[in-house]
């Protein structure tokens, strides 16, 4: 076989091996570091920050300062310039000790539903001040995934009360399955589970940690964070039920170090945040019951000139070098 016959050849297993891959249904989980209006000032940030969140068909957005949803107003619409999906949010009251900081919810509207929302008050009898960030639940449902339905429970700990509202956490877990009548719920967020504030022994006996059913996705030799100073897995996924954990693909929880993947320096890094992004994948919906039609639907055409090209390859002279 000549030099442009196998030049064709490879084309055609790399189309064939496009219509095999499947990129799945990607979660993310992102502590934007003092996120407003002021910092999207910067064209190089805003267009940085749209290239990492673009990956995403669900993100979550922490440590966002935006009560006159300014600075969203700015993100949504670079979102929706930057490629063919169409992007919405929902995000939490003001939080925190100042009132106001926000959970947002970033996600695709071809990709995902929004099915419903709940602010967790922390005024129930005996929880009063456990949550410095109250988490904000959000109920999604994508029919491009095999599991459907599922639940998002975000959480920014303070540091150095990590460990209670991590257990604490549980108590979240617990209520909103019942409220819900859900079972596929996945928490996430900057838990601050690791180094200092977070210690193999002092997990002992919490509940976020020792409850069987619950899997913890990220190594905790993982580093969120971008300074060189610190090796922390600060940012984590917590998965409820082995059902969705199935749903999950293998080995996909990751921290996304997009000064690598990007090539740029660690101050473009961090005037978005300190830490990165974490991601993971959840299966999409087998080939039976969306794949095969889909393939079929890009496939047709080829196949209709599939003749022509088995012709051309035939004609093709044989290279000489």
């Amino acid at each position: 076989m000549g030099q442009n016959q196998r030049q064709c050849v490879l084309l055609l297993l790399a189309f064939f091996g496009f219509l095999s891959k499947s990129s799945g249904f990607r979660i993310c989980s992102y502590n934007v570091q003092d996120f407003n209006v002021s910092k999207l000032s910067d064209p190089r940030v805003l267009h940085l920050l749209t290239k990492v969140l673009s990956r995403c068909d669900v993100c979550l957005l922490q440590e966002v300062r935006d009560l006159d949803g300014k600075a969203m107003k700015v993100l949504i619409s670079s979102l929706n310039r930057y490629d063919e999906f169409s992007y919405k949010y929902v995000a939490s009251k003001g939080l925190g000790a100042e009132g106001d900081e926000q959970y947002v919810f970033v996600y695709r509207t071809k990709t995902a539903k929004l099915v419903d929302k709940y602010q967790y008050p922390d005024t129930k009898k005996g929880s009063e001040d456990v949550f410095s960030r109250e988490p904000f639940i959000v109920h999604f449902n994508s029919s491009k995934t095999e599991v459907g339905d599922f639940v998002l429970i975000p959480l920014r700990v303070e540091p150095l009360n990590a460990l209670k509202e991590l257990d604490a956490l549980y108590d979240v877990l617990t209520e909103i399955k019942e409220k819900w009548n859900v079972e596929n719920v996945l928490l996430l967020g900057d838990f601050h589970a690791d180094c200092g504030y977070v210690t193999r022994e002092s997990r002992r006996g919490n509940r976020l940690f020792s409850t069987l059913g619950l899997f913890w996705l990220l190594r905790d030799d993982a580093d969120t964070t971008v300074t060189d100073m610190t090796d922390c897995a600060y940012d984590r996924f917590v998965v409820h039920g082995e059902k969705f954990l199935r749903a999950i693909e293998p080995l996909s929880a990751r921290v996304f170090n997009f000064r690598k993947k990007y090539k740029i320096k660690s101050a473009e890094v961090l005037k978005i945040s300190d830490h990165y992004p974490i991601e993971v994948l959840l299966k999409e919906k087998s080939s039976a019951q969306q794949s095969s039609a889909q393939q079929q639907a890009l496939l047709q055409p080829f196949l209709l000139v599939l003749p022509l090209i088995a012709m051309a390859l035939s004609t093709l002279p044989e290279s000489t070098t």
